[in-house]
C-alpha cells in the first residue's frame, strides 16, 4: 500500500508540475512533442531567473516547479541548466547559483593566448577583445571557452577582464618537446600560443628522452595554482629528423592523417574502374577531345577542358570529377571528408581529403580511361560574358594529360615537336588561348584585383633537407586554366541562386572599414588616393594598382592594400566576391580536395534530377554550420603549412649563420623590422635594439621607424644589407643584424609637412624587391 501511495503521489506531483508548465511555458507544446517527460524550456528558465532578480540554485528551481517528488523531471532541469552553461547562456557562481549572461556585465567567448603569458577574450557576439593579464591566464589555455567579467580599462585603454567561469577546455592532446631536469619532466608545446608548460609525472613519460618530440594527453587542466598535467602517449622522434616538421604540424593542428577502416573499406569497394552500370543515364563525351592541364608533379586531376569557336563567341566545356557519385552524404567517406575539409599540401607531402584510391585513382581524370564527371557547358560571347550555361552528368575519357609547361611551349613558344605530337588537340588549345585573352580583358574591365606576388616552392636534396627555395613561374597556361575554372564557378553560383538550393558561396567581403582610414593616410604620404569613399569597390582598388605600376614602391603599396582586405570564407548567404569583382561566386571545380566543392556538386545534382529546394537533404542552417567548419579547416591547413615552411626555412638558415645578404623590409613594427632576403625568400627580424645610434619611434600610418636624433627612418620597401645573427628552430625565429641601409634621398626626413600635405618626392631609382608575404601554393585555382 505504501509503494502504491508513493507512486500515486509522484504521478499527482508530475501532473501538477506539467499543468504549471503548460500554463507558464510558451514553448510547452514543442517540448511535449520532443520529449516524453517535458521540462521547462530555456526561455522559461531565463524568464524565471529574470523575475527572481538574483541567482537561483538547482534546489530553488526544483522548489519553484514543485519537483521534489519527481526525480526524472528534476534531473531534466539539472541537465538543461548544464547545457545552458555550456552554451554560454548561463554561468554558475561559487555558491551554485545560476546567473543569466544577458543580465550581467559578463562576456563569453574564446581565449586567444599570447606566448608571453597574457591573452585576450574574443567575444562570441563580436565587439572589442578583452585583455586578460598573466594571472588570469594561469587557469586557461589557448582556445578555451570562458566567461569574463569586465573590471575596468588598462593603461593602454583596453578593456580588461577577469575570468568568471571556464565553459570548455578544448585542448585534450598537444604535441611538443619533452624536457627532463632533475626530478621534473615537462613538455613545451610546439604551438607557442600554449603559453604554459605541461608537467609530466615520472611514471607518465612513456619512455621519452630529453629532446624528443612527443604527443601528450592532458589529464588535468590548469588552475590558478597548478600548471596543466599530462602523460606522454606517443614519442614521435627527435626534432631534427627528416619529415618531423610535418608530423609536428599534423598533430599540433589536429589534422586527420590516418584513415578509419570503414572509410578505406568503402573506397576500396568501388574497384579500380568505372562500373558499366554507373555510366548509364549519362551523356557520353568519351569521343570529345577533353584534356587535363596541370603541373608536372600533379597526381590528382579533377578538371578537363575543351573550347570551340562559335559564331557568337566560344563554347567552353569544363568537366569536373564526379566525386559526389561516390562520396554519399552520411557515409564513412563523407564523415571523414567533412572532418578534413580540404587536402593539405605540405612541401613534399600531401594529406588528401579522400583516400588515394579515389583521389589519384577512380575520381582522377586520368588519360585514356573512362571517368564519371559533372560537366559545365558555357556559351561565352566576344566580350567575355556568359550568355548561357548548363550542367549535366556525363562519362568522359581524357585525351591527354598535358602540363602547363607543354601548353605554354605550344601556344607561346611554338615548340614544333610538341605541336606535332599533339596536332589533333592544337586547334582546341588555340581557341582556349583566344578565349583566355578575351576573358582577361573582361576581368580587367570589371575591376578584378590582380596582386602580383611571388610564390615559392622548396627543393629538397636526397636527405630530405632543403637544397633551395625557388620562385614558381606562372605562365599563360596557368592563367588560362584559372580563368576557365572561374567561369565554371560563376555558373555554379548562379545556378544555386536561380534554383534557391542551399549551398556554399565563396564570399570575399573586401576592405576592412577599420583599416580604410589608415590606408588612405598611408597613400596620402605617397601622393596617392583610393577612390570610392567609405565603400570603395574592387574597381577602385584595381585602378589604384594600375596607377602604381612601374613605381619603385609598387610592391610596398600593394602589400598594404592586400593587408586591408578581409579574408575570403564560405557562407550560405551570397555576399559576392570582392577580389574577383563578382556578384556571386562558388567553388565547384575541385571536389577531390575541397569539401565545399563537393557540397556544390550535390546541390547541382539535386537540381539536374528535378529536385526542389524543399526536398533537398541540406537546410540553410546546415550550410551555415558546414560553411564555418570548412572555413576553419582551410585556416587550419594554411597555418599548418605556414608552420612547416617556417621550420624548414629556419633549418635551412642554421647552416648560414654569419652569412651576409641583401634584403628588403617587408614589415615594420614597434619592436623592429622584418627583412626578406633577396633571391632566398627567407624572412627574419632586425630587432629595434639592433638599430644603433638613435631611439626609434614606430609610426603606424607611414609604416616606419623614425629616429628621434638623427632623423633617419626605416620604411616598408627599404633595402638593407643584413647578417644572419641567430636561428631559433623551436620558436621559428631568425634574427638579423643590420650592416647597411641603402638610403633614399626623399626619406632622410619626414615625408609629411606640418600641414599634413605630402611633400614632393624625388624620383627613386632603387627598385625594392617583392614584399608580399610568401607561402607555398596550396592550390592552383581561384
Amino acid at each position: 500500500m505504501h509503494c502504491h501511495g508513493t507512486g500515486k503521489t509522484i504521478r499527482m506531483s508530475r501532473k501538477k508540475s506539467l499543468a504549471k508548465l503548460a500554463s507558464q511555458d510558451p514553448n510547452f507544446a514543442s517540448e511535449a512533442q520532443k520529449y516524453d517527460k517535458p521540462v521547462a524550456s530555456r526561455e522559461l528558465l531565463l524568464e524565471v531567473l529574470e523575475q527572481h532578480r538574483a541567482p537561483m540554485t538547482l534546489d530553488q528551481f526544483i522548489d519553484y516547479f514543485a519537483l521534489h517528488q519527481d526525480e526524472d523531471s528534476a534531473e531534466g532541469i539539472r541537465r538543461r541548466l548544464g547545457a545552458m552553461v555550456r552554451d554560454g547562456q548561463l554561468i554558475r557562481n561559487r555558491r551554485g547559483g545560476y546567473v543569466p549572461l544577458k543580465n550581467s556585465d559578463l562576456i563569453h567567448g574564446r581565449i586567444a593566448a599570447h606566448p608571453d603569458g597574457f591573452g585576450f577574450l574574443i567575444p562570441d557576439e563580436g565587439g572589442d577583445d578583452v585583455y586578460l593579464n598573466g594571472r588570469e591566464m594561469r587557469r586557461v589555455l589557448h582556445g578555451d571557452r570562458v566567461v569574463v567579467g569586465l573590471v575596468g580599462v588598462d593603461h593602454r585603454g583596453r578593456k580588461q577582464g577577469k575570468i568568471v567561469d571556464v565553459l570548455e577546455h578544448v585542448n585534450q592532446q598537444l604535441v611538443g618537446r619533452f624536457y627532463a631536469e632533475r626530478s621534473v619532466a615537462y613538455v613545451v608545446a610546439d604551438n607557442k600560443k600554449i603559453h604554459q608548460d605541461i608537467l609530466v609525472e615520472p611514471d607518465a613519460t612513456g619512455g621519452a628522452q630529453a629532446g624528443d618530440i612527443v604527443r601528450v594527453e592532458l589529464i588535468a587542466q590548469p588552475t590558478k595554482v597548478q600548471k596543466p598535467l599530462g602523460k606522454v602517449v606517443e614519442v614521435l622522434g627527435q626534432h631534427m629528423m627528416p619529415g618531423m616538421e610535418i608530423e609536428v604540424a599534423i598533430h599540433a593542428h589536429n589534422i586527420p592523417a590516418s584513415w578509419p577502416d570503414d572509410a578505406l573499406a568503402e573506397s576500396e569497394a568501388f574497384g579500380p574502374e568505372v562500373k558499366e552500370a554507373d555510366k548509364q543515364g549519362r551523356k557520353d563525351y568519351r569521343e570529345l577531345p577533353l584534356v587535363t592541364i596541370d603541373g608536372e608533379d600533379a597526381r590528382d586531376f579533377d578538371d578537363a577542358v575543351l573550347c570551340r569557336k562559335t559564331d557568337a563567341g566560344w563554347r567552353l566545356m569544363v568537366a569536373i570529377a564526379d566525386v559526389a557519385h561516390y562520396v554519399r552524404p552520411g557515409s564513412a567517406l563523407d564523415r571523414e571528408a567533412q572532418e578534413r575539409g580540404t587536402s593539405v599540401y605540405f612541401p613534399g607531402r600531401v594529406i588528401p581529403m579522400l583516400p588515394e584510391s579515389l583521389s589519384n585513382g577512380l575520381c582522377s581524370l586520368n588519360p585514356d580511361v573512362d571517368r564519371l564527371c559533372m560537366v559545365c557547358e558555357l556559351s561565352i560571347n566576344r566580350d567575355g560574358e556568359i550568355t548561357r550555361s548548363g550542367f549535366s552528368r556525363a562519362v568522359m575519357r581524357s585525351q591527354a594529360r598535358l602540363t602547363y609547361t607543354q601548353v605554354a611551349a605550344m601556344l607561346i613558344d611554338n615548340d614544333a615537336t610538341l605541336r606535332k605530337q599533339h596536332k589533333a588537340l592544337l586547334p582546341h588549345l588555340r581557341e582556349l588561348h583566344n578565349l583566355f585573352k578575351v576573358l582577361l580583358r573582361a576581368r580587367a574591365k570589371r575591376g578584378a584585383i590582380d596582386f602580383e606576388t611571388t610564390e615559392t616552392r622548396i627543393v629538397f636534396d636526397d636527405n630530405k633537407k632543403i637544397d633551395a627555395i625557388v620562385p614558381v613561374v606562372r605562365n599563360d597556361a596557368h592563367r588560362l586554366i584559372e580563368e576557365c575554372m572561374i567561369q565554371a564557378n560563376i555558373a555554379a553560383a548562379r545556378l544555386l541562386l536561380r534554383q534557391k538550393i542551399p549551398g556554399l558561396f565563396r564570399v570575399h567581403e573586401g576592405a576592412k572599414p577599420s583599416k580604410l582610414d589608415d590606408l588612405r593616410d598611408f597613400l596620402a604620404l605617397r601622393g596617392l588616393r583610393l577612390d570610392g569613399g567609405d565603400q570603395p569597390d574592387a574597381l577602385d582598388f584595381a585602378t589604384l594598382l594600375k596607377r602604381i605600376g612601374g613605381r619603385p614602391d609598387a610592391n610596398v603599396i600593394q602589400t598594404v592594400l592586400l593587408r586591408t582586405l578581409m579574408q575570403a570564407h564560405y557562407h550560405p548567404r551570397n555576399d559576392g566576391h570582392f577580389g574577383l569583382s563578382l556578384a556571386a561566386y562558388a567553388h565547384f571545380t575541385s571536389p577531390i580536395r575541397r569539401y565545399p566543392d563537393l557540397l556544390v556538386h550535390r546541390a547541382i545534382a539535386h537540381s539536374i534530377e528535378g529536385g526542389k529546394p524543399s526536398s533537398y537533404q541540406y537546410k540553410p542552417e546546415d550550410m551555415l554550420q558546414l560553411g564555418e567548419q570548412c572555413s576553419q579547416a582551410e585556416r587550419r591547413a594554411d597555418e599548418a603549412v605556414r608552420d612547416v615552411m617556417d621550420w624548414l626555412k629556419c633549418e635551412y638558415m642554421q647552416d648560414h649563420i654569419g652569412a651576409v645578404y641583401d634584403g628588403v623590409v617587408t614589415g615594420v613594427t614597434s619592436f623592429g623590422l622584418f627583412v626578406e632576403l633577396a633571391d632566398i625568400y627567407v624572412e627574419g627580424l632586425v630587432h629595434i635594439t639592433s638599430l644603433q645610434k638613435d631611439y626609434y619611434r614606430f609610426d603606424p600610418v607611414s609604416h616606419a621607424l623614425n629616429g628621434e636624433r638623427t632623423g633617419d627612418s626605416f620604411h616598408l620597401g627599404d633595402k638593407m644589407t643584413v647578417q644572419v645573427a641567430a636561428v631559433n628552430l623551436d620558436e621559428r625565429k631568425i634574427d638579423f643584424q643590420p650592416l647597411e641601409k641603402k638610403k633614399r634621398k626623399s626619406r632622410k626626413k619626414s615625408t609629411q609637412s606640418k600641414t599634413g600635405s605630402p611633400k614632393k618626392k624625388t624620383k627613386r631609382t632603387d627598385k625594392p624587391g617583392k614584399t608580399a608575404k610568401k607561402k607555398p601554393r596550396k592550390t592552383r585555382r581561384s
